[in-house]
């Protein structure tokens, strides 16, 4: 059986929950061995976020912003209607500041990779998503510390420490965004790189599916002592996951987006930035990393079990038609 990108995209959604099982058997059967990957979380982010990157086409930023009506409504959905949805929802169901800090870190930044195939699975317009990667990952970055201020800043202000939190930031999301940059530009005018550009594109999923393995089986045994914590803000998610799609029906209405924009609106408010914010959760101080942590890893398992109704509910019952 030949094994082709287009295969791993099809089934990554089970691939990734056999990794969550995997790494949860190792950290719990194998407890020392899992602790002991907490060192190599960081270089394999790096590097799942290099290749990530590099397939968000940077270079084409004019294509992103042809669909006037299509991106606005998207950054309407994303970072107007989801942080209203996010902050209704934290005040029905409130957390401690480190649980708080992960669930915002989470559902406030919108995802840049795996939904381009949920898009296409639930026979939404993945090109209009493809094309607008650029806008949502600098729109995320950029706002996502005014969210947190605004929503969490008195309890952050006094824990999280700069310098690391920085330190994660230039090194597993600005270096490897540069090294992207660089390799799409390098792509553009030689044949050698194209060639590794392509050999890019094989990086994702499977270093995706490593990433959660390692994750999970380093953080699990942490975070069991505090499993009620956990399951405090699997309401959360859910509900964020039910609600949304609804929303970004009447923002696609308003804006009247033809049904393929319209179901990648309601991919892109529905499925979150899980793995590029986890850097930002694990440079925070002790207990704080180890919840933030946790309940972001929570959020990825509920949001691939959410994504299997999605791809089935948003074209035969939210947004219907051919």
């Amino acid at each position: 059986m030949n094994i082709t990108i287009e295969k791993l995209e099809k089934h990554q959604i089970w691939l990734y929950g056999i990794s969550l099982v995997v790494g949860a058997i190792i950290g719990i059967i194998k407890k020392d061995a899992g602790q002991s990957l907490d060192s190599a979380i960081s270089p394999l982010i790096a590097i799942l976020m290099y290749g990530m990157f590099a397939q968000i086409p940077f270079l084409k930023l004019r294509e992103a912003i042809s669909d006037f009506r299509f991106t606005l409504a998207l950054l309407i959905g994303n970072f107007i209607a989801v942080p209203m949805i996010v902050w209704i929802l934290i005040v029905i169901f409130p957390q401690s500041p480190p649980v708080l800090l992960g669930v915002c870190l989470v559902l406030l930044t919108p995802c840049i990779d795996y939904v381009i195939v949920f898009t296409q699975l639930g026979k939404g317009n993945e090109k209009l998503i493809l094309a607008a990667t650029p806008i949502l990952f600098v729109a995320q970055m950029v706002l996502l510390p005014l969210y947190l201020w605004l929503f969490i800043g008195e309890e952050v202000a006094g824990v999280v420490q700069v310098e690391p939190f920085l330190e994660a930031f230039l090194t597993l999301i600005i270096l490897p965004l540069a090294f992207a940059v660089v390799t799409q530009l390098w792509a553009d005018k030689s044949v050698t790189g194209v060639k590794v550009l392509n050999i890019t594109t094989w990086l994702p999923v499977p270093l995706m599916a490593l990433v959660l393995i390692v994750v999970v089986a380093s953080q699990i045994v942490k975070v069991q002592s505090d499993f009620d914590i956990i399951l405090g803000v699997i309401p959360i998610y859910i509900l964020f996951l039910i609600i949304t799609p609804f929303v970004s029906r009447f923002i696609a209405y308003l804006f009247r987006l033809e049904k393929g924009a319209g179901r990648a609106l309601i991919f892109s408010t529905g499925t979150r930035n899980s793995l590029v914010v986890l850097p930002l959760a694990l440079a925070l101080p002790g207990s704080w990393a180890t919840l933030a942590a946790a309940v972001i890893v929570t959020q990825t398992l509920i949001e691939l079990v959410g994504e299997l109704f999605y791809i089935k509910a948003v074209p035969k019952w939210i947004f219907k038609g051919d």
